[in-house]
């Protein structure tokens, strides 16, 4: 008998970990399962271009009902063509990874798209420390992030660039977004890509998403070219409300105020 309940559970043991591997996804998240983070894996929010977000159950003891866990795809399927632009100035302090990634292996691969998850984790974990719109991150693995859920229970936030603003919304909302990327550059980080598409839009706030490209603006050559490129994308999706703004003249500005420590 004793031997009977053995094997049943060994074969239960096997089936689970035949579903893992037909289950890359519930693979992906098997840490966050594991440390009470999340319950469940509801489903998909946003597919972009280098990652797609999941909305997943929260643990009861999370004091939330859901959260939001973000699977990056590998480097050979994501959209940014540029990374070289992008890891100017990120420095690799262990020799072993650095030489790896140097020689482009396969560990040396495996190397940089973790720190690529790791980037964006560490970011997101200085900029909402330091009161920036930014979802709370809240744990991560080599291949995915878990954060803060934007939505209620019936959606997900929704992307600004879908989104008709009141009249009465547009200058505030762009008031926030250049108070944030002010932000962002008093602490040293530039997004680098940012658009109506990932600055979500919920019950009047805004949040900025997606950062794992952002840059160091005093190791970055780029910095300033990236800088000007995010503020002319929000000054031209607010243009179609008639609010029209200069935006090298706002970028040159606030890079001004940033080299003379003014921020």
């Amino acid at each position: 008998m004793v031997r009977a309940i053995e094997e049943q559970e060994e074969l239960e043991a096997l089936m689970a970990l035949d579903e893992q591997e037909l289950d890359p996804l519930q693979s992906t998240l098997d840490s966050f399962f594991a440390d009470g983070w999340i319950t469940e894996i509801l489903h998909e929010v946003k597919s972009g271009k280098e990652a797609t977000v999941y909305c997943c159950r929260a643990h009861p003891s999370r004091g939330v009902p859901y959260l939001a866990a973000k699977v990056y795809r590998s480097r050979d399927r994501r959209g940014f063509k540029n990374d070289a632009v992008y890891q100017e100035g990120r420095v690799i302090t262990d020799r072993r990874a650095s030489r790896a990634v140097k020689n482009k292996s396969a560990a040396g691969r495996d190397m940089q798209f973790s720190m690529w998850v790791s980037h964006e984790f560490d970011t997101l974990t200085r900029l909402y420390a330091a009161g920036a719109a930014v979802p709370q991150p809240l744990a991560r693995t080599s291949h995915a992030l878990l954060m803060e859920y934007l939505g209620g229970e019936e959606r997900a936030a929704y992307a600004l660039q879908g989104v008709t603003l009141e009249p009465d919304e547009v200058y505030p909302v762009f008031e926030l977004l250049m108070d944030n990327i002010q932000l962002l550059l008093a602490n040293d980080v530039i997004h680098g890509d940012l658009s109506g598409y990932n600055i979500m839009y919920w019950q009047g706030k805004v949040t900025i998403i997606d950062f794992p490209q952002a840059v160091d603006p005093r190791f970055n050559s780029h910095a300033l070219s990236l800088l000007t490129r995010d503020i002319d994308n929000i000054c031209k999706y607010m243009a179609r409300y008639g609010l029209k703004r200069d935006s090298a003249q706002l970028a040159n500005r606030l890079w001004q105020r940033f080299r003379n420590a003014r921020l």
